[in-house]
C-alpha cells in the first residue's frame, strides 16, 4: 500500500506502478482514495505534481485498481484509522522530532489498511515509520520498493537512476534516500565513496 509521498515519487516513471503482480512473492501495489483526496485539497502538492490529474493514463491507472472494501472492512478501518490518528495527537511531539512529521489522517488510514489487511506500507515519512514499529504494522521506504521493483525487473538501473535525478532536482531527495543509494542500492550506484 503506497501512501501520498511513495506514491508521488514513483507513479510517474514506473509505469505501470499498480496493479501488477511482481516479485516470488508476488507483490501488487496498491493507492488508497484518501491519498488521491489528499492530493485534491493540497494545492501544494497539486503545484508540485500537476501530472497526478493532468496525466490523463496515470489517473485511469489509479481508477482502475481501486480496492474494493467490504462494509465491515470499511467500518475495521474506520476505526483503525481513528485509534492510530488519536494515538498520535495524544504525543505529537513524540512523532515530529528528529526532521519527522507526525502522521495525520491520511497516513493513519494507510497504515490502518495494513493493519485491516495483510499490507506492507510503503512511505518515506518517518514519523509513520514509528507509528508503523509501535503497532507491528509491515512498512518500506520508498528506495526499499524500487530495490524490490528493480530485483523483480520492472524497473532497470537507468531508471533507478532517472528516478533519483528528478528527485534531486526537485528537491525532494531526502537523506534516508541519499544513503540508500549507497546501501540498498549499491548495485546500481556502487558503495560509498571513501
Amino acid at each position: 500500500m503506497l501512501d501520498t509521498n511513495a506514491y508521488l515519487r514513483l507513479a510517474k516513471r514506473v509505469r505501470p506502478l499498480l496493479g501488477v503482480p511482481f516479485g516470488q512473492k508476488r507483490y501488487v501495489l496498491h493507492v488508497l482514495e484518501d491519498v488521491e483526496a489528499e492530493v485534491g485539497r493540497n494545492p501544494r502538492l497539486r503545484f508540485h505534481y500537476p501530472w497526478f490529474e493532468g496525466d490523463r493514463a496515470v489517473a485511469a491507472e489509479r481508477r482502475s485498481h481501486r480496492l474494493r472494501l467490504s462494509r465491515e472492512e470499511r467500518d475495521q478501518l474506520d476505526a483503525a484509522a481513528r485509534f492510530l490518528h488519536d494515538w498520535v495527537l495524544q504525543d505529537v511531539r513524540r512523532f515530529a522530532t528528529g526532521g519527522r512529521s507526525p502522521p495525520g489522517p491520511t497516513d493513519c488510514r494507510v497504515l490502518a489498511f495494513g493493519q485491516v489487511r495483510p499490507a506492507i506500507v510503503v512511505t518515506d515519512d518517518l514519523g509513520m515509520h514509528e507509528l508503523a514499529r509501535e503497532f507491528n504494522i509491515g512498512v518500506w521506504h520508498g528506495f526499499d520498493l524500487l530495490a524490490k521493483l528493480r530485483t523483480a525487473n520492472v524497473v532497470n538501473d537507468d531508471l533507478v537512476r532517472e528516478i533519483y535525478a528528478a528527485l534531486e532536482a526537485n528537491g525532494d531527495l531526502t537523506a534516508s534516500w541519499r544513503e540508500a543509494r549507497h546501501t540498498v542500492l549499491a548495485k546500481v550506484f556502487g558503495p560509498a565513496p571513501r
